[in-house]
């Protein structure tokens, strides 16, 4: 990582591109019989800024390669990640090193029962370019616009990429242009306790008109945020989830939930509603959707997701995310899914669909109960019954008859989505929001979801 120059020219994909399918023919040039072999390659060119009481505190700039060889030979397989220098040469010879090291250690692998050969599917080519604005441009709106609030985040902008290729002739290629900035805005209401409100802006277009737009909604929630500390009781209570919200609570479905392998281990939060046993509100319908552009369709492994899978659909559940791994253990047919050791199968670009309530009418429809912007330290403290627990977070307050009393004293619920996705949902908003990934562990994170906000019946808190 080196400090953030006053201007940057970032890299052009195309160079990139070349350099990949020079470095892919090198690599499968050099392989053996029976030797297959993939190149994942993921990069960032980003600009990082870090932003306390509206000032700049760090600008920083990333620019790096990060290439992941797979081999698989005799029912084993390896993989080893490296990063690339930009040097051809030197790469090449890299490459060549890794090659050599992986068929060593290939060697003392015991033989994989579930593994997959690789395949030839289609390829495919997806390129997104974005409007980002020059750094000065964007540091001057950050700073200036938000003078006179404690505007607190991070902000990031610029390419990434991922690609895949394989030794029998597949090739994807995915590459976007985008930004974001994740703040919070911080004040201390009357009753001496601090508060928050906190907002995402993402997109691949800047807008100075949007990102002012959004933030003057977030300074007239911070308004509320002043108001008394209301002490809400333990118990049930009717409540309002706003898309952050349950777009915390959709994470959650990564954890095992809809995953086909977890499902045939008896560890699926959603196996009562596979079995018949339950089903949510027909108002409910989750899908992976990977037209959102948030995400290339294909994984780690190279396989095609379908562009669109519909999970629950209506309450009902329709189909599992199932990877090349979990077809192979289970004799099942692939839906192209990833596929992690900490919870199976996952969602990478997820929505739930929209309902009929128009965002502007959400106050008044609540009528009376809890408001709840975020949430967060979720966890199942029951997969077997879909119960959760978790924490209010940042600008959740308490509603009567529709108008904005003040905030809450964060609260702990333990629900179970069986109830507050089922029985007890009554309306979800016709707006959906996305909600985008905002990671920077190693790199820079693809992906997002897409949600409405929710209104629930009765909503259990605990503590």
């Amino acid at each position: 990582m080196t400090k953030c120059p006053v201007s940057i020219k970032y890299q052009h994909v195309e160079q990139i591109e070349s350099y990949y399918d020079q470095l892919s023919q090198h690599l499968f040039s050099q392989l053996q019989a029976q030797e297959e072999a993939s190149l994942y390659l993921q990069t960032e060119d980003q600009s990082y800024l870090r932003l306390n009481n509206s000032q700049v505190r760090q600008s920083t700039y990333v620019n790096q390669k990060e290439i992941e060889l797979v081999l698989q030979k005799n029912h084993r397989k390896i993989s080893i990640g490296s990063n690339l220098t930009g040097h051809f040469q030197n790469d090449k010879d890299k490459l060549s090193h890794i090659l050599n090291h992986a068929r060593s250690e290939c060697e003392s692998l015991p033989p994989d029962p579930y593994l997959s050969p690789l395949q030839l599917h289609e390829s495919t080519d997806q390129k997104f370019s974005g409007q980002l604005p020059p750094l000065e441009e964007f540091i001057n709106d950050l700073c200036q616009h938000t003078q006179g609030s404690d505007f607190t985040g991070l902000a990031a902008t610029g390419p990434m990429i991922r690609a895949s290729a394989n030794s029998l002739g597949q090739r994807h290629w995915f590459s976007t242009e985008s930004f974001f900035v994740d703040y919070s805005l911080f004040t201390k209401n009357v009753s001496g306790e601090n508060k928050a409100v906190k907002g995402c802006y993402a997109n691949r277009d800047f807008s100075t008109k949007e990102f002012l737009s959004q933030l003057e909604t977030s300074k007239l929630m911070l308004e509320t945020m002043k108001l008394p500390t209301i002490e809400v009781p333990k118990g049930s209570h009717r409540c309002f989830l706003a898309p952050a919200a349950v777009a915390e609570i959709m994470g959650m479905f990564s954890w095992g939930a809809v995953s086909f392998d977890s499902y045939k281990k008896g560890t699926s939060a959603f196996q009562k509603i596979a079995n018949n046993e339950v089903q949510l509100s027909p108002l409910f319908t989750l899908k992976e959707n990977f037209q959102l552009g948030l995400c290339p369709r294909f994984n780690s492994s190279g396989e095609i997701a379908p562009s669109e899978l519909t999970i629950i659909e209506n309450g009902r559940m329709k189909n599992f995310l199932i990877s090349a791994r979990s077809a192979k253990e289970y004799s099942v047919t692939s839906n192209g899914a990833d596929y992690n050791m900490w919870g199976g199968e996952y969602l990478r670009s997820p929505e739930i669909l929209g309902g009929n309530l128009p965002e502007s009418e959400a106050l008044r429809a609540l009528d009376t109960g809890l408001y709840i912007s975020n949430l967060h330290y979720l966890n199942w403290s029951d997969f077997q019954n879909a119960r959760l627990t978790g924490m209010t977070r940042y600008a959740c307050v308490w509603v009567e008859k529709g108008q904005i009393k003040g905030p809450i004293r964060d609260l702990r619920f333990d629900e179970s989505l069986f109830r507050a996705f089922g029985s007890e949902l009554e309306a979800l908003t016709l707006e959906t929001k996305i909600d985008p990934a905002i990671d920077t562990y190693h790199r820079r994170a693809l992906g997002g979801k897409k949600c409405p906000g929710m209104l629930i019946k009765d909503f259990r808190f605990t503590l």
